[in-house]
């Protein structure tokens, strides 16, 4: 798979954090698709092609998801849960990428299945740097698991 074939959902509430996020790839010449959505149940959707996004039933899985924790609907703990728990998502590398500070939330992440955890850096130079290195390795270095039927 070329890396232009990988996407990655990013899941964030934050329209702040969203277009930082997004800029920090484009400025990082990291072209790949990027899905967003905005609440947990929207990325269980998303993922499982139901509801809004039943049209996406057949097409591709992302290669990675970037996860806020602090989520409506859905915090990011019960996302990972749901993609954890279910055969045609549970390989999908995920990232945590929150601001969150809280020894429990990082403890919980690896404990429920999280590939990496991420605090996002308040200054933009640190944040480019933290999208760069994560493009390059998720993207670019990292071997993922064959495609699996998607939903």
């Amino acid at each position: 798979m070329d890396q232009m074939n990988k996407t990655i959902l990013l899941v964030e509430d934050n329209p702040d954090d969203e277009k930082l996020t997004l800029r920090a790839f484009k400025r990082n010449n990291m072209l790949n698709q990027i899905d967003v959505v905005r609440d947990g149940i929207e990325a269980l959707d998303f993922l499982f092609a139901r509801g809004v996004h039943a049209g996406r039933a057949g097409k591709p899985l992302p290669t990675l998801i970037l996860l806020d924790l602090k989520l409506p609907k859905l915090d990011g703990l019960g996302v990972l849960k749901a993609v954890r728990g279910d055969e045609r998502t549970r390989l999908i590398p995920v990232v945590i990428l929150t601001s969150s500070k809280e020894e429990q939330d990082l403890l919980q992440s690896y404990a429920v299945g999280a590939n990496s955890y991420v605090r996002k850096p308040v200054d933009f130079a640190e944040f480019l740097e933290a999208v760069r290195v994560l493009g390059v390795y998720w993207l670019m270095m990292n071997n993922p698991p064959p495609e699996r039927n998607p939903a």
